[in-house]
């Protein structure tokens, strides 16, 4: 197994572990983490992301850009489900 991919399943586990960690002092806590897995736009964008990343990086880096670009995609997904609503303005505004 490759430097980078093995790199990139620690970073992966981590997130897992973080997400166990919350819920068990937290519970209720994994089940909005992990929200963003039912978020058709949070999905979307990290599956772009992901796309645009692996087709990129595959003639340079090959096996290694799907991995980390699988990990980018769900980051990506995770940080777009997390954003703050849009201000929609009132009539008026």
């Amino acid at each position: 197994m490759e430097v980078s991919v093995l790199t990139a399943a620690i970073a992966a586990a981590a997130l897992v572990v973080r997400v166990a960690v919350l819920e068990w002092r937290t519970p209720g806590s994994g089940r909005r983490e992990w929200g963003f897995a039912r978020d058709g736009k949070a999905l979307g964008a990290g599956a772009v992301a992901a796309l645009l990343l692996a087709a990129g990086g595959w003639p340079v880096a090959g096996d290694a850009a799907v991995v980390w670009a699988l990990l980018t995609g769900v980051l990506v997904a995770y940080v777009a489900h997390r954003r703050p609503p849009r201000d929609q303005g009132g009539p008026g505004e």
